[in-house]
């Protein structure tokens, strides 16, 4: 993701990737949304951001990303960063979260290209 953000074109001054303007991050996310439902026409109906933060999270879970690693890409606190433990526990997880993106990234791709997921088995004798 990193080297697809560096090669894309800013203009100049800009700090942020995504949204209109050049001093602010994205804004607007109704009216972006119902461009985005627009070009999609009635492939998609009836969803939500929060579809898209519930799908990914139950299909990081289903291939094998721990739930709290899970929440701490979707940038939620609950769990093991609630209550006291989120008071003593102050790690960030940047590199568990880094391995977490790239392996749904690399998932994403298996989908998007309809690759089939290699099932890797071993067999064990008594």
């Amino acid at each position: 993701m990193r080297v697809i953000l560096d090669g894309r074109p800013r203009r100049e001054g800009r700090d942020y990737v995504f949204g209109r303007r050049w001093d602010s991050p994205l804004a607007g996310w109704s009216v972006l949304k119902a461009g985005l439902d627009q070009r999609l026409g009635s492939a998609v109906t009836d969803w939500t951001h929060h579809d898209l933060r519930r799908t990914t999270a139950t299909r990081m879970a289903e291939i094998g990303i721990s739930p709290h690693i899970v929440e701490a890409v979707l940038n939620h606190v609950s769990g093991h960063k609630a209550g006291v433990a989120g008071i003593y526990n102050r790690a960030d997880y940047e590199t568990q979260k880094r391995h977490a993106l790239i392996s749904w990234g690399e998932h994403l791709l298996k989908i998007v290209e309809g690759r089939q997921v290699a099932e890797k088995v071993v067999s064990l004798h008594a």
